[in-house]
């Protein structure tokens, strides 16, 4: 019953400009649309490899560094990509640009560039961070992540602050012409990513003497440079949702109170991405797969190293007040801790952290995992520390080992994991859902074309696409009014009355609903994840089945309205008609107000 602009609500532009591509180009004759858009996205892969290819070569210093990245990336491609089986995700569309990204800041990140060199860098990184942004709902979220990474290094002078400066600025921009082109989307004014870099730049200033004293006086400043940028980031984003009114998504900030501990919740919105496996810890079976590539080890190895060098950078960093430049001489092991390799650690640590909390975001980490393996294998600097720390340094030795382990790494990955590929890549497979393909025909058949249809949000989205019908509910869940109509909508399978559930959907205009048994009867989620159980924790009712209940929880007054329904009983029927059953749907006709 209302019109919602899709540009402002959801990030569809490569869609639109994709659509407008497609009729300016002379292939309508030869090439159907969905393959225009499957070819489009694994044309993107490509690019995002060739992308991690490149930044594995800038770190190390050797091509060879980019093929073992791009080879271990296709043998991982399980945890490292969802693209082959989910086409359309918006990560699919968004991490290759993230990729490109990041290839570009660490070559901005070297020192000495020519002034061209520079701006023309700058330039990459800017439409790299503008196209990330702009394709990816959670855009905000993976920035937010790599400014600390920038808040790290800069703190700990690692990095020249200058450049810094350009990275903060160039992310505020991006993310303003992102809400500018979502029409004053408040959400991304009230994210977290703009406090926090408008705070950072205002702690700046405010103390400019960060970087000098001693190691005591200087870590002492450090920690209070901390506290005041925490202070003015809480400030600054309530003040800033205070203005707009913000609450579009408060639901994140309940879910991560909740996941980290910090008290159970009964809010129906965290309690949906609590039990979302995708949302969960990442399992332990992921390293056991990636160690079967032996990335992992490599991994391992060369985190270790790098963080040993980097502590100890650190530490001479803060000591050394008077050089306030330095950027990672080791005292007297002579190793260089680069700008490029400082930045690409922290990013590859924090981003690790939240692969660990959250098992969807593991795809930003284990991409880097390869660059970051594969970099630390072939670099010189890396086996010049091993070699002194063990009395057997020679430049002979270094050239052997950072090409000779890559190419036996290389020969393993070929012998082991080729023929498997090529076999999937033979395969061919169909997707086969009969009873939902006979649901959208009985609907674009038997019902008006105004009709309004309810139900769950993944069914009405595909009910959209197939039938073009009216919908009560849309599958976006950052937006407090849409979030509270799905859960008014969802009470059909909660333990309600059918004259409060008729009196609900018919609020929001509904002809038809459409039930689900794969949802009135789940067994996916366990006991107390399951949909109907977070409803009704959240209406106060007691859970079905066997296992405790908390104290406050009261047998509902009802049957649940998805199971009872069914039973044809006189009080169901006076406002529900059933029009169409099968295996998986069954549709009913809602009687008009009287």
């Amino acid at each position: 019953m209302r019109t919602i602009n899709l540009l402002e609500r959801m990030n569809i532009y490569q869609e639109v400009f994709l659509s407008i591509l497609y009729k300016v180009l002379p292939i309508q004759k030869y090439l159907e649309p969905v393959y225009f858009y499957i070819y489009t996205l694994f044309g993107l892969q490509a690019i995002y490899v060739a992308a991690l290819y490149v930044t594995s070569w800038l770190l190390s210093g050797t091509w060879l560094s980019g093929l073992l990245a791009a080879f271990w990336y296709v043998t991982n491609r399980i945890d490292t990509t969802r693209v082959e089986f989910t086409i359309p995700l918006r990560e699919n569309w968004a991490l290759p640009f993230f990729a490109i990204q990041i290839a570009a800041i660490t070559y901005f990140l070297r020192p000495n560039l020519q002034p061209l060199s520079e701006r023309l860098t700058l330039l990459a990184i800017f439409v790299s961070t503008f196209l990330f942004s702009l394709t990816w709902q959670f855009n905000q979220f993976m920035m937010l992540m790599q400014a600390l990474v920038l808040f790290v290094l800069d703190s700990l002078d690692m990095l020249p602050a200058v450049k810094v400066t350009w990275l903060y600025g160039i992310q505020i921009t991006s993310l303003f012409l992102v809400c500018i082109l979502q029409f004053f989307n408040s959400m991304i004014l009230g994210s977290l990513l703009i406090s926090f870099n408008l705070s950072v730049l205002i702690s700046r200033k405010l103390q400019k003497n960060l970087k000098t004293g001693s190691f005591f006086h200087r870590l002492g400043k450090l920690l209070l440079h901390l506290f005041m940028v925490l202070c003015l980031t809480l400030f600054l984003n309530n003040i800033i949702k205070k203005i707009l009114n913000l609450k579009s998504d408060e639901h994140i900030f309940k879910f991560l109170k909740a996941k980290f501990g910090f008290g159970a919740t009964r809010d129906f919105d965290a309690n949906l991405y609590l039990c979302e496996e995708a949302f969960g810890l990442l399992p332990f079976n992921t390293f056991e797969r990636l160690s079967s590539t032996l990335l992992f080890y490599a991994y391992v190895f060369v985190l270790s190293v790098t963080v040993i060098a980097a502590i100890a950078v650190a530490f001479h960093n803060l000591s050394d007040s008077t050089n306030q430049q330095s950027t990672g001489k080791m005292g007297k092991w002579t190793v260089e801790l680069k700008p490029e390799t400082a930045y690409n650690l922290i990013h590859t640590i924090l981003f690790g952290f939240l692969a660990l909390s959250t098992m969807r975001m593991k795809y930003l980490w284990t991409s880097h995992m390869c660059v970051f393996a594969s970099f630390g294998l072939c670099s010189p600097e890396i086996w010049e520390l091993l070699l002194k720390l063990v009395h057997l340094y020679s430049p002979k030795r270094i050239c052997v080992i950072r090409y000779s382990v890559p190419i036996l790494i290389l020969l393993y990955l070929c012998y082991k994991f080729w023929p498997g590929m090529m076999d999937e890549l033979s395969e061919l497979r169909e997707f086969y859902d009969p009873d939902t393909v006979e649901l959208m025909n009985w609907i674009n058949s038997n019902t008006p074309r105004k009709a309004v249809f309810a139900g769950s949000m993944q069914l009405l989205a595909g009910v959209k696409l197939c039938t073009g019908r009216v919908l009560t509910n849309h599958p976006h869940y950052e937006d407090k009014s849409l979030r509270e109509r799905t859960r008014a909508v969802y009470q059909i399978y909660a333990k309600r009355s059918p004259e409060e559930v008729h009196a609900l959907l018919r609020s929001f205009g509904t002809d038809y609903v459409i039930l689900e048994d794969s949802i009135c009867y789940e067994r996916r989620h366990r006991r107390g994840c399951r949909l109907r159980d977070l409803l009704d924790v959240a209406n106060g009712h007691m859970m079905d089945g066997p296992g405790a209940n908390e104290p406050d929880l009261k047998p509902a007054g009802h049957p649940r309205f998805c199971e009872e329904i069914k039973r044809n009983l006189p009080p169901y029927t006076a406002h529900f008609t059933r029009v169409f059953q099968n295996k998986t749907f069954h549709v009913y006709k809602l009687t008009r107000n009287k």
